[in-house]
């Protein structure tokens, strides 16, 4: 049961990533995710639905439209095998429990933004801030489901959401005083918010630190690589999310590594 378990949850999770695709697609340019039905961007030929299976399809195509042979981005089977790796890896941590459906979605909205500001700069309000007022509900029922320790209710989102909103803020308004350039875009504070809302103020920092150290290892070659100029480019949303996936598979493991280290010295 346990296997089949696993499997169910890896195909769950490629085909939310199939959906994923879409949103990441239409919704900065503004277009709907419900119709019209999933087109080749070439012949914008309707995708047939044995065309639309998640990773699958895009083996047995070749990478390829089958109507006119343009070419299908290698990024559509990569989300929606990450997607069902993350899903399955939730699974495994939380078992079938509420936190697992809190989770699975928290990590859908993240892949979504962290793709959305890699091609376009921007993280969509109805990603970023629709995240966090359905994080602070997801909160409000948490409490009366959560098994696992530490328990998670409305107050750590709150303080989550106002630290995560509220740090960013400050960062951003100092860095802008000081250098008199705009340093952090408002998508960035208003999902260091979200993460607060589904993970609480010891998320937020842990993201918040965690993310700043990849994304400098990460910006620092590519800077020295492509020029000063290219600083300005590198969106930090997905150094954020990637953060909050590290605060959700082993942020306290690591927190109380680092106090109890330090307790003890």
């Amino acid at each position: 049961m346990g296997a089949l378990l696993q499997i169910f949850f890896f195909l769950l999770g490629s085909a939310i990533g199939s959906f994923l695709n879409v949103c990441i697609y239409r919704i900065p340019r503004e277009k709907s995710i419900v119709k019209p039905p999933s087109a080749c961007p070439g012949c914008e030929k309707p995708i047939r639905p044995y065309d639309n299976i998640p990773i699958l399809s895009y083996i047995l195509l070749k990478g390829k439209c089958r109507d006119c042979g343009t070419k299908i981005s290698i990024r559509y089977p990569l989300v929606e095998l990450l997607t069902g790796i993350f899903f399955l890896l939730l699974y495994r941590k939380f078992d079938i429990t509420f936190e697992l459906l809190v989770f699975m979605i928290f990590l859908s909205l993240l892949i979504a933004i962290s793709v959305i500001d890699l091609d376009f700069q921007i993280i969509p309000d109805i990603l970023s801030i629709g995240g966090l007022v359905f994080g602070f509900i997801l909160a409000i029922i948490r409490p009366f489901f959560r098994y696992l320790d530490p328990r998670f209710g409305i107050l750590d989102s709150l303080y989550g959401i106002a630290l995560g909103g509220g740090l960013l803020f400050a960062i951003a308004w100092l860095y802008q005083f000081f250098t008199k350039r705009e340093g952090m875009g408002g998508g960035d504070i208003k999902l260091l918010g979200m993460i607060g809302a589904f993970c609480g103020w010891k998320g937020v920092l842990f993201s918040l630190v965690s993310g700043s150290v990849v994304g400098t290892l990460v910006g620092i070659p590519l800077m020295l690589a492509k020029g000063s100029g290219i600083k300005y480019a590198i969106p930090f949303g997905p150094f954020l999310s990637l953060g909050a996936l590290f605060y959700v598979f082993t942020g306290n493991t690591i927190i109380k590594f680092v106090m109890n280290f330090l307790i003890e010295r």
